[in-house]
């Protein structure tokens, strides 16, 4: 009788163990679950970035899924308040009324778009000729609807290739001339062109290339409505020098993108030490949107929340 009831006492704490212990990892298993969910859908006020990082369409789109306002929706809930989109011109007038409506209840701002035909091979403002200059500026009015549709401030203009029959002098003034037009058709509406140099790596044969370059022509444009895009990595490759080119050309910057070197990746993968770069940037007081205008280190889901990660260890 005592053995029996010995036996079945044991029998009976193995079976309270075995239960109390797949209780716990299951415990274990939701609270990772749900620690998960609320770390990708539902962070706190206080996960906000400090700097108006921009995404894009496509980023995280492995974790957010294909659908646009589904990306939308996971950039605000991780915290970032802005989003760019090259491409916002060319998508369906429903697809920009959706996306300025989402954009409107999730408090984010609108960055860049790309505002013209980028001719990357042959010279178009650079030429002076009339019919490239009346394309650009056909391109710049129907821009200004696509930032009204949007509620964008920004639109992205880079010249185009050099002119190798003209003179630099001249190519410059031709430049100056157009850009002074297409001012005054976005003056009154209150938008900005950002004038973006290009490094002669990636895009061999451009006309502008180097900050102090997009520094004399917007002084020359001089209008609120022509400011510099410095886009850091390519300024990384073309001439480095980034905080003192920041310095003398800040009055004329409007807006900045990131992607490190080599590789154009998100910061901490290359060369630039991006934090002290954002820490410069802040204490000069700027405010305005920070593109994320590079791909992601890493593939799929990893990759994406690397992404944020990297942008987490450099915010200010």
């Amino acid at each position: 009788m005592q053995k029996n009831e010995k036996n079945s006492k044991k029998i009976q704490r193995r079976s309270f163990l075995k239960t109390a212990a797949v209780s716990t990892a299951a415990l274990a298993i939701g609270a990772n679950n749900l620690n998960a969910k609320n770390f990708i859908q539902e962070p706190s006020e206080s996960k906000k970035f400090t700097m108006k990082f921009a995404p894009h369409f496509g980023m995280f789109k492995n974790i957010a899924g294909e659908d646009l306002v589904d990306q939308l929706n996971f950039v605000a809930d991780q915290g970032f308040t802005a989003l760019e989109d090259n491409g916002m011109k060319s998508r369906s007038i429903s697809d920009q009324e959706k996306i300025a409506s989402t954009m409107t209840k999730l408090n984010l701002t609108m960055g860049v778009f790309v505002a013209h035909k980028i001719y990357w091979n042959e010279p178009n403002l650079t030429s002076g000729k009339q019919d490239l200059r009346d394309e650009f500026l056909n391109d710049i009015k129907e821009s200004v609807e696509v930032a009204k549709r949007v509620n964008a401030k920004w639109m992205t203009v880079v010249p185009g290739h050099v002119d190798l029959r003209l003179e630099l002098d001249y190519q410059t003034a031709n430049v100056v001339e157009t850009l002074k037009q297409a001012s005054s058709i976005l003056e009154p509406h209150g938008l900005v062109m950002v004038l973006e140099p290009l490094n002669f790596y990636n895009h061999p044969g451009l006309f502008l290339k180097k900050i102090p370059q997009a520094f004399q022509i917007c002084k020359a444009v001089n209008s609120p409505a022509c400011k510099i895009l410095d886009d850091l990595y390519h300024q990384q490759v073309q001439e480095g020098n980034l905080i003192p080119n920041i310095d003398m050309a800040y009055d004329e910057i409007g807006y900045f993108q990131i992607g490190d070197n080599p590789g154009r990746k998100e910061p901490t993968t290359g060369e630039i030490n991006y934090k002290n770069v954002f820490e410069h940037i802040h204490n000069k007081g700027f405010k305005g949107i920070l593109g994320m205008e590079h791909g992601n280190s890493k593939d799929g889901k990893e990759g994406e929340m690397a992404v944020i990660e990297a942008y987490r260890k450099c915010d200010i």
